[in-house]
């Protein structure tokens, strides 16, 4: 038997025994939790010994709600139009895309992801004019929204009856009623599917996922839609998982149309669970779309955009009686529905289909997930709690950031843009509130400043050169309540609080490992928290590295005594020694 004692300062997010300082693993499964010397005296003489000294072992990180190999293919297959950071730089998105189809002729198709829309409206004639023979599609950062050149559009069957069929609101035409390249959500989510993609690509792109986010800490995720972008995401997992090659556990919701009926729906996707679902992946439930995002007027709100009055966005699934037959469907098969839920009015659609449903089902912990959460009422926030449905909120998202604050002030108005992204008010309703990046939708996926703007309200002043943007101060929360929402909240949301989320008898032997005290140490400092570890079931621990000399001496600095050959930080995680 197989056996490891963890030492170090040991925050358990179990009530009951909240501190230790040392832990006895066997098989990979938490045997005690407590002393060091009593760890000591229950484990075998052949015991390996992990002792992280003065630095901090929490359970292992999880993420709600993610997209993986949407996030493998942006880090290896797209050209990335976020580097360097955010922006709206038309000139900057040209130069990066010649670039990347320079450095890739052999390609058929060619990819660019993280536009950032803004009030200057480009359309085929600008990506025709960096890449005209081959089909060349431009990707807003949130999915939501594309360009395609000519040729994409002639690849995709974009012409005006395709137009008419949609409607204008969906797909842009000009002034003679053409189709001008700019689509956004159901056709978008429509054509992305048909870009070349093979399994083994897939596969590719997901073991570089699993490396990134291993990489940064996380043990655990929610695939929000496993196969909306990539429909054979699903068989690349299975393949993987028989392969043996997962180590990331990935809890996966499976994407259904706009008003799908609900039983041809669960009967698919509870098909494909007891097909493909095993240790490292398994699928939880159907996810859905409700609307889009409010960058793109495509965000269902409660009351008209601003600047297009008698127009509330886009109702994407909005047929209640088909959503709580979803709802019920799910719940006869133990799975929870997953919502895109951006606007006002999508939130408040849903929670009226969960409370029908659940006066069919009697069920009030089916854990219903609500993602996103823009703008939301106080009334539905105590709906959130009645109903035991799940707020998956973004903590990194909720500073005045440029320039999606500005177009949410034009679009909401000044006080819907600060009153936005509501966090305490869900733990006060009594909601299992966890957080979420939506990466690589939202270009960052990042721990210690999940914590720091969740207290916050803002980014640390080295991310923004100085300058402060708090938003909506009263809804900060403790530290505690986001390390809950980071770990023991995100494992009962994928129904499995009894094997994972904190550190107790009997639980899968995850953790990830910080030199920071993040319940305690000044805030400032948490931002600068350098990751140590992570440990995956049986304890080996993956050392976030960049391959440099400096890799044996940070090794022996943590008191590691016994490690395998670390995981490669991608180029997007900064290593801590660099």
């Amino acid at each position: 038997m197989k056996q490891t004692i963890i030492l170090g300062n040991i925050i358990t997010m179990d009530e009951k025994r909240p501190f230790a300082k040392a832990a006895l693993v066997k098989n990979g499964v938490f045997a005690y939790i407590g002393s060091a010397e009593e760890a000591k005296k229950l484990a075998s003489a052949d015991a390996q010994v992990l002792d992280y000294g003065d630095n901090f072992i929490y359970p292992g990180f999880m993420e709600s709600h993610c997209h993986g190999s949407f996030a493998g293919e942006r880090a290896i297959g797209q050209a990335n139009l976020m580097e360097g950071g955010m922006t709206t730089d038309y000139a900057r998105y040209r130069n990066i895309m010649k670039a990347f189809i320079e450095k890739n002729p052999q390609r058929d198709f060619y990819v660019a992801a993280g536009w950032v829309e803004n009030e200057e409206y480009v359309s085929k004639t600008y990506l025709d004019e960096i890449c005209s023979d081959k089909p060349l599609l431009m990707q807003t950062g949130g999915g939501h929204s594309m360009l395609l050149n000519t040729k994409a559009m002639e690849w995709a069957g974009i012409d005006a009856e395709y137009a008419k069929k949609w409607g204008y609101d969906l797909v842009h035409v000009d002034k003679d009623g053409e189709p001008d390249g700019y689509i956004c959500e159901g056709p978008v989510f429509e054509i992305a599917p048909k870009l070349p993609t093979t399994v083994e690509d897939i596969k590719e792109y997901l073991l570089a996922w699993q490396e990134m986010a291993l990489s940064s800490g996380f043990t655990a995720v929610g695939d929000a839609g496993a196969e909306v972008i990539h429909r054979v995401a699903p068989q690349a997992y299975y393949e993987l998982q028989k392969e043996g090659k997962l180590k990331l556990r990935t809890y996966a919701w499976i994407y259904v149309t706009d008003n799908a009926d609900a039983k041809t729906e669960i009967a698919r996707i509870a098909a494909q669970r007891a097909e493909m679902s095993g240790e490292y992946f398994q699928i939880i439930g159907p996810k859905a779309f409700l609307d889009g995002v409010t960058e793109a007027h495509t965000g269902w709100q409660n009351q008209d955009y601003l600047d297009q009055p008698g127009y509330h966005g886009n109702e994407r699934f909005n047929d209640h009686d088909k959503m709580v037959q979803l709802i019920v469907e799910s719940d006869k098969e133990g799975m929870s529905v997953h919502v895109h839920s951006e606007g006002g009015g999508a939130t408040h659609y849903m929670l009226g289909c969960i409370e029908d449903a659940e006066k069919i089902t009697g069920n009030l912990d089916q854990r219903n997930v609500l993602a996103h959460l823009h703008f939301v009422t106080d009334e539905d926030i105590r709906r959130m709690g009645a109903t035991g449905s799940v707020p998956a909120v973004a903590p990194l998202w909720t500073c005045k950031a440029s320039p999606l604050y500005e177009q949410e002030v034009a679009y909401m108005g000044q006080e819907l843009a600060d009153l936005a992204y509501p966090i305490k008010s869900f733990y006060d309703a009594g909601a299992n509130v966890v957080f979420h990046s939506d990466y690589p939708v939202s270009p960052m996926m990042d721990i210690k400043l999940s914590i720091y703007t969740a207290e916050k309200r803002d980014y640390p002043r080295e991310l923004t050169g100085g300058a402060t943007a708090p938003r909506n101060l009263k809804e900060a929360i403790t530290r505690e309540q986001s390390l809950r929402a980071m770990t023991i909240n995100v494992a009962r949301q994928f129904h499995q609080e009894h094997r994972l989320g904190s550190i107790e008898f009997g639980k899968i032997a995850n953790m990830t490992v910080y030199n920071c005290d993040f319940l305690h140490d000044d805030i400032e400092k948490v931002a600068q928290a350098n990751l140590i570890a992570t440990i995956v079931d049986e304890t080996t621990p993956l050392l976030p590295s960049c391959g440099s000399n400096h890799d044996k001496q940070r090794a022996q600095a943590t008191g590691v005594v016994e490690q395998t050959p670390p995981l490669l930080l991608p180029s997007s995680v900064k290593c801590p020694k660099c």
